[in-house]
């Protein structure tokens, strides 16, 4: 039978919260900015002219149950 050692555990280093900040921020950032163009884009508060946002987010629509029709 083989004996096993088990050394001490390497802990992993912490993560600044300083560094982990600026990306939780973008990605609320662009969590909103995606949910406006899906939500409400070709809407009452339409910031591009056309129909063409509104077919490209369409059943992203429908999956968050927005009505668009």
């Amino acid at each position: 039978m083989r004996s096993v050692i088990l050394g001490p555990a390497s802990r992993p280093a912490p993560i600044p919260v300083g560094e982990i900040l600026p990306w939780f921020i973008f990605a609320g950032v662009l969590a909103l900015v995606s949910l406006y163009f899906i939500g409400a884009e070709q809407g009452a508060f339409a910031l591009i002219s056309g129909n063409f946002v509104h077919e490209f987010v369409h059943d992203g629509r429908h999956l968050l149950a927005f009505p668009c029709h």
